[in-house]
């Protein structure tokens, strides 16, 4: 429901019975709220309010004033859609209007909606998987290995242009091979980048490292090749060069690699390309995650695609993906028996999980191009809208928008962001802030961090005023009407809040 749409359902106490009527059947709500002189919510007034009339007789020209009613049943505006639903139900009503501190309405709920939740990424499952699964269990190939992963290895590696893969458990376990793959041992030092999602750097803890949090630039959210530039010189001066640097494609968007890389090569720092998010993004026409030493993604339930649960680990080094592989199934040496000389993981990919990524695998391109058409009508639904401010694509990239993401410009966008995020779910729509910055984050307090310039924490200021849209690839076309109705009329009042505050 759109502002116009909802400002027609206010009606005043002075309105006839017979203005009521004409204006419930155009609005087709069942619903009118009904305001007194000063603006507040008197009572809401609905179809069979105004039948019971028509049965007392009441005349066609009398004021809906004068029909009998009570109180109405309201949500304040600081409350959820959990209190929400809870008065739904305890009154029988599937309509609840939401009111501000003095009383005027500022929303109206529908049961309908809100049993009808909007995720920010679901999973989007096709025909394609079903049939691998069914041959897994027809061939009894359940537990991990087997032909799907050996295929869906194959295929992936194609798919991103590099030589090898490995199928694992997670994207996280993914990181962890790769940092031991490249020598990360205990007490050594990782760059990471800032603005992303804590898996990117859990994994350094794992082997008993240290990070050291880089900075995004404002040209990409990816991160700034002048705060990397710098922590290397600190690093020299310290004696604290890193083992790798961990470069996250944030969103679904490759980093800057013709700035990033050289300045690791020229350090003889190897890159490990945290592509969880940009499965299908390309950065000049070469695909995201076939850049570093070492590769990963994800396909978690959220993911572009997804296995339920897995990873996977790429590179051009086959000596590295054989020495994964064997990390991922507990380092077993090759013997009759169970052989341990190291240690090793329980990291490796079932083969039924497999075969719903090879068919999801399939269908790829078409899921970045609906999201990228999700992203576009975003953008120009809200192409109004000065204060949004959308995250960028420069040229020579190609995003596959894994989420649509906005940033609130001017004063107090803080809080006009989560007025925002509260509105929305209160209509039972997923929206999420930007990721927090590690640097940010109790776990990883004290740890150095490198912004983008001096008084310039762009990750910070991201968090502060940033968030993410519904973008699945199998939002249907009404949703996604719904989501942008709703963030207009949220936006909107945010902007009335705060001019409301200032003055």
């Amino acid at each position: 429901m759109n502002e116009q749409q909802f400002r027609a359902l206010c009606v005043p106490a002075t309105c006839t019975i017979r203005e009521a009527l004409d204006t419930l059947e155009r609005t087709a709500k069942n619903i009118l709220l009904v305001l007194d002189s000063k603006g507040k919510l008197r009572r809401t007034l609905t179809d069979g309010d105004l039948r019971r009339a028509a049965l007392a007789r009441t005349p066609e020209d009398a004021f809906i004033a004068t029909l009998p009613g009570q109180a109405p049943i309201v949500l304040p505006e600081t409350e959820g859609v959990g209190r929400a639903l809870a008065l739904m139900d305890e009154h029988q009503v599937d309509q609840l209007p939401v009111v501000d501190a003095q009383g005027h309405p500022v929303d109206l709920l529908l049961r309908r909606e809100l049993s009808q939740r909007i995720w920010l990424s679901s999973p989007h499952l096709g025909e394609e998987e079903t049939a691998f699964v069914e041959e897994a269990f027809r061939t009894n190939w359940i537990a991990p290995l087997g032909p799907h992963v050996d295929g869906f290895e194959r295929e992936l590696a194609a798919y991103a242009g590099v030589g090898h893969a490995a199928a694992l458990s997670s994207g996280t376990a993914a990181i962890h091979l790769g940092l031991l793959l490249l020598g990360v041992q205990p007490g050594d030092t990782v760059f990471c980048s800032s603005l992303t999602f804590v898996g990117s750097c859990n994994p350094i803890l794992y082997c008993g490292a240290r990070p050291v949090f880089i900075d995004s630039e404002p040209g990409s959210w990816n991160m700034s090749p002048q705060a990397l530039e710098r922590a290397f010189a600190w690093a020299k001066r310290e004696n604290r060069m890193p083992r790798c640097v961990v470069l996250v494609n944030l969103y679904g968007q490759s980093a800057d690699m013709d700035a990033l890389l050289p300045v690791c090569e020229r350090y003889g720092v190897p890159v490990l390309e945290d592509a969880a998010e940009s499965l299908g993004a390309s950065y000049k026409g070469r695909k995201s995650g076939s850049f570093g030493r070492v590769g990963v993604y994800s396909f978690n339930g959220n993911k572009i695609i997804t296995t339920s649960g897995g990873g996977m680990l790429v590179s051009e080094d086959a000596d590295l993906v054989v020495r994964a592989r064997k990390l991922s199934t507990q380092a077993r040496e090759p013997a009759p028996h169970y052989e341990h000389v190291e240690v090793g993981f329980n990291y490796r990919m079932s083969n039924v999980l497999a075969g719903i990524g090879r068919g999801q695998l399939r269908v790829l391109d078409q899921r970045v191009q609906r999201r990228r058409e999700v992203h576009e009508i975003y953008r120009h639904a809200l192409a109004d809208v000065p204060e949004v401010q959308w995250m960028p694509e420069p040229d020579g990239m190609h995003s596959t928008r894994w989420l649509t993401c906005m940033l609130l410009q001017g004063a107090d966008a803080d809080r006009r962001r989560d007025h925002v995020l509260r509105s929305l779910e209160r209509h039972s729509i997923e929206a999420r802030p930007v990721w927090k910055p590690m640097h940010l984050q109790p776990l990883f307090r004290g740890a150095p961090y490198f912004a983008h310039a001096e008084g310039d924490d762009v990750s910070a200021r991201l968090f502060s005023a940033g968030l993410c849209l519904p973008s699945g690839s199998n939002l249907a076309d009404e949703q996604l009407a719904r989501v942008i109705d709703h963030l207009r009329r949220a936006l909107q009042r945010a902007e009335a809040l705060g001019a409301a505050a200032a003055v």
